[in-house]
Protein backbone atom coordinates (compact mmCIF):
# COMPACT_ATOMS: atom_id res chain seq x y z
CA UNK A 1 0.00 0.00 0.00
CA UNK A 2 2.43 2.77 -1.46
CA UNK A 3 1.35 6.39 -0.47
CA UNK A 4 -1.33 7.92 -2.35
CA UNK A 5 -2.28 11.15 -1.96
CA UNK A 6 -5.92 11.77 -1.14
CA UNK A 7 -7.71 14.73 -0.74
CA UNK A 8 -10.85 13.52 1.62
CA UNK A 9 -11.08 11.65 4.91
CA UNK A 10 -13.31 8.66 2.77
CA UNK A 11 -11.31 8.43 -0.20
CA UNK A 12 -8.09 7.31 2.39
CA UNK A 13 -10.48 4.96 4.12
CA UNK A 14 -11.92 3.54 0.68
CA UNK A 15 -8.49 3.33 -0.26
CA UNK A 16 -7.25 1.59 2.72
CA UNK A 17 -10.50 -1.10 2.26
CA UNK A 18 -9.63 -1.90 -1.58
CA UNK A 19 -5.79 -2.45 -0.29
CA UNK A 20 -6.52 -4.69 2.30
CA UNK A 21 -9.20 -6.55 0.49
CA UNK A 22 -7.10 -7.23 -2.27
CA UNK A 23 -4.08 -8.76 0.10
CA UNK A 24 -6.64 -10.72 1.40
CA UNK A 25 -7.83 -12.28 -1.80
CA UNK A 26 -3.93 -12.80 -2.96
CA UNK A 27 -3.12 -14.90 0.47
CA UNK A 28 -6.09 -16.73 -0.02
CA UNK A 29 -5.30 -17.61 -3.55
CA UNK A 30 -2.26 -18.60 -2.29
CA UNK A 31 -3.47 -20.93 0.42
CA UNK A 32 -5.64 -22.23 -2.17
CA UNK A 33 -2.55 -22.66 -4.55
CA UNK A 34 -0.64 -24.28 -1.57
CA UNK A 35 -3.77 -26.79 -0.28
CA UNK A 36 -3.49 -27.86 -4.44
CA UNK A 37 0.05 -28.78 -3.91
CA UNK A 38 1.22 -25.88 -6.29
CA UNK A 39 3.66 -23.95 -4.08
CA UNK A 40 2.20 -20.56 -2.17
CA UNK A 41 2.70 -18.41 -5.32
CA UNK A 42 -0.37 -17.74 -7.28
CA UNK A 43 1.77 -15.50 -9.44
CA UNK A 44 3.18 -18.60 -11.27
CA UNK A 45 -0.08 -19.49 -11.68
CA UNK A 46 -1.54 -17.28 -13.37
CA UNK A 47 1.67 -17.33 -15.46
CA UNK A 48 0.57 -20.77 -16.57
CA UNK A 49 -2.82 -20.50 -16.64
CA UNK A 50 -2.57 -16.95 -18.98
CA UNK A 51 -1.44 -18.73 -21.67
CA UNK A 52 -4.80 -20.65 -22.18
CA UNK A 53 -6.71 -18.14 -24.89
CA UNK A 54 -9.95 -17.75 -25.41
CA UNK A 55 -10.65 -17.52 -29.14
CA UNK A 56 -13.86 -15.84 -30.18
CA UNK A 57 -14.75 -16.91 -34.14
CA UNK A 58 -17.58 -14.72 -36.07
CA UNK A 59 -18.68 -16.21 -39.19
CA UNK A 60 -20.72 -13.81 -41.37
CA UNK A 61 -23.77 -15.42 -43.31
CA UNK A 62 -24.74 -14.21 -46.84
CA UNK A 63 -28.48 -13.42 -44.59
CA UNK A 64 -26.15 -10.69 -42.44
CA UNK A 65 -26.62 -12.98 -39.47
CA UNK A 66 -23.22 -13.99 -37.96
CA UNK A 67 -22.63 -17.20 -36.14
CA UNK A 68 -20.45 -16.73 -33.26
CA UNK A 69 -18.56 -19.26 -30.84
CA UNK A 70 -15.92 -19.21 -28.44
CA UNK A 71 -13.43 -21.53 -28.00
CA UNK A 72 -10.48 -22.26 -25.48
CA UNK A 73 -7.12 -23.52 -26.94
CA UNK A 74 -5.48 -26.30 -26.14
CA UNK A 75 -3.81 -26.38 -22.81
CA UNK A 76 -0.56 -28.50 -22.72
CA UNK A 77 -0.60 -31.25 -20.42
CA UNK A 78 1.38 -29.40 -17.46
CA UNK A 79 -1.62 -26.76 -17.75
CA UNK A 80 -3.72 -29.24 -17.97
CA UNK A 81 -3.22 -30.25 -14.69
CA UNK A 82 -3.45 -26.85 -12.86
CA UNK A 83 -6.93 -26.51 -12.98
CA UNK A 84 -7.48 -30.35 -12.21
CA UNK A 85 -5.36 -29.51 -8.66
CA UNK A 86 -6.93 -26.38 -8.63
CA UNK A 87 -10.79 -28.32 -8.96
CA UNK A 88 -11.35 -25.89 -11.80
CA UNK A 89 -13.05 -26.97 -15.01
CA UNK A 90 -11.56 -25.00 -18.72
CA UNK A 91 -14.44 -25.22 -21.26
CA UNK A 92 -13.53 -26.45 -24.70
CA UNK A 93 -15.68 -25.02 -26.44
CA UNK A 94 -18.73 -22.73 -25.94
CA UNK A 95 -21.35 -22.68 -28.78
CA UNK A 96 -23.83 -19.56 -29.27
CA UNK A 97 -26.77 -21.15 -27.71
CA UNK A 98 -25.12 -21.95 -24.36
CA UNK A 99 -23.97 -18.00 -24.00
CA UNK A 100 -27.71 -17.11 -24.21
Amino acid sequence: MRPIWHQKEQRVQAHVLVCFLAHMIWKNLGLWCNRAWLGDEPRKVFAELEQIALVDVVLPTRAGISIRTHCVSRPTDHQATLPQRLRLEIPTCLEFADLL
